[in-house]
């Protein structure tokens, strides 16, 4: 019998896999944190014979070097992955045993699955004769597939093709009972459209309602191309330090820091990064510190936001929640801190200094306030569906340098949900600027009698 371990990374919306048999098992695009991966393998009581990458990855530092080197494993990356590193490069069909042991023999087949990127190599799992189980990555995603704009824009239409023709190879090559298990599309902005929410899905499940099985391959790249997002900037480093070969990650604590670090690091132009819970920061905080939920999408828009290289330092309520902001941010390359204080506000200010505050509301409350300006923080893509009527657009990536656009007097800022509007209330406070932030559900916006448009 065959096993596949799902290892989620939900702050970035992706998943890394574990698959194995009784005594031999291959891990799949590991986190750069990849302990996971060897308490999953203990668990199991097997070794980890290999480890593949689909791709290069653009959105997170993989772990899968220093994870081959950690186990003695072998380390499979396509061929044509350009990579200044030791590797066993893997071809079209070529095939490795994973596990012996059992009646049947695993084994694990490369097929070539250009698309997302012009390399990318997915794996089908073989039980014997039988393929049990796709490894697609950024191919074939459940209910879509990978974006094919990460690498060179002159590329992306001939990409967008590509994956046409991948995703229609693999549904000819294998039954509708396969289940497909990708790297992407659970929240990641690798993915070029929506999951629905659905967690598993089968081979035979996409050729109904994947558009890259059920459209022609001209309007699949038109509709494909047209709807591709905004990149989030932190990509733009992500590829070159996967292919250069990540370091080691050190978790070891940062530095402490204490009221009067903190006051001299805000005052050197550093970022320091409140990581509580949108409420409790809204309560209370460090002026002209800046809140990126612990518990939201950390590693993206903290990554997102950031200059690259920029020192930062982390305010936490908990060494346990510092702990996994760390693990969280090495995942995309912002591997130490300059410095950490845990507690609350009261433990970061000097004596007799007093915490700076700001209002929340709900949409129900904006209504009952016409003529104060509305900033809206969402993506292009989230706004073209709707948005409050006489409301300023600023997707909360580029406020920090767009703040000035903004007209004097209050500001109330909102998003989808509120954790990006509180990110960006945090730059407006900040910036010395009177703020709101809107912590309610956009959905909720026509029902408070605000006249939102379309179109």
């Amino acid at each position: 019998m065959f096993f596949v371990d799902t290892l989620d990374l939900p702050g970035l919306g992706n998943r890394g896999y574990l698959a194995g048999g009784s005594r031999g098992a291959v891990a799949i695009d590991p986190p750069r944190d990849f302990a996971q991966v060897i308490e999953a393998a203990a668990r199991r009581g097997v070794r980890i014979a290999y480890v593949v990458e689909t791709h290069v990855h653009n959105d997170y530092v993989s772990g899968g070097l220093e994870l081959a080197r950690a186990t003695g494993a072998r380390y499979l990356v396509p061929a044509a992955a350009r990579v200044a590193f030791a590797r066993t490069p893997v071809a079209d069909g070529d095939t490795v045993t994973v596990d012996e042991a059992g009646a049947e023999p695993l084994r694990l087949s490369a097929v070539a699955t250009p698309g997302h990127t012009p390399h990318h190599t997915s794996y089908v799992l073989h039980e014997g004769a039988r393929p049990v189980a796709a490894f697609t990555g950024g191919s074939l995603l459940i209910g879509a597939v990978g974006r094919p704009d990460l690498v060179e824009p002159r590329l992306t239409e001939d990409l967008a093709r590509a994956q046409h023709a991948s995703a229609h190879r693999l549904a000819a090559a294998l039954p509708d009972e396969t289940t497909i298990l990708p790297t992407h599309g659970f929240g990641s902005f690798c993915s070029s459209g929506s999951t629905d929410g659905a967690e598993t899905s089968t081979i035979g499940a996409e050729k109904k309602t994947n558009p890259a099985l059920t459209t022609d391959a001209d309007t699949f790249v038109a509709d494909l191309v047209a709807g591709l997002d905004d990149v989030p900037a932190y990509y733009a480093h992500m590829g070159p330090a996967n292919a250069a070969g990540p370091a080691p990650v050190d978790l070891t604590p940062p530095a402490l820091a204490t009221p009067h670090d903190i006051a001299a690091r805000l005052a050197a132009g550093e970022w320091v990064v409140d990581l509580r819970h949108r409420l409790a920061f809204a309560a209370g905080h460090v002026a002209g510190s800046l809140n990126f939920e612990a518990d939201g999408q950390l590693a993206t828009y903290l990554a997102w936001l950031i200059p690259w290289g920029k020192p930062v330092t982390l305010l936490a309520e908990s060494p346990e929640q510092l702990d996994d902001a760390q693990r969280e941010l090495v995942r995309v390359g912002i591997d130490r801190p300059a410095a950490a204080a845990t507690g609350g506000p009261t433990d970061w200010l000097p004596e007799g200094e007093t915490p700076r505050s700001f209002r929340r509301a709900t949409f129900a409350e904006l209504a009952a306030r016409p003529g104060v300006t509305v900033l809206d923080v969402r993506r292009d893509a989230e706004r073209a569906n709707g948005w409050i009527a006489g409301s300023v657009h600023i997707p909360v990536h580029e406020l920090p340098l767009r703040i000035a656009e903004l007209p004097q007097g209050e500001v109330w800022v909102h998003c989808a949900g509120g954790m990006r509007a509180a990110i960006a209330a945090s730059f407006l406070d900040a910036a010395g600027r009177e703020v709101v932030a809107v912590d309610d559900a956009f959905t909720s916006a026509p029902a408070a009698g605000l006249k939102v448009v379309r179109g």
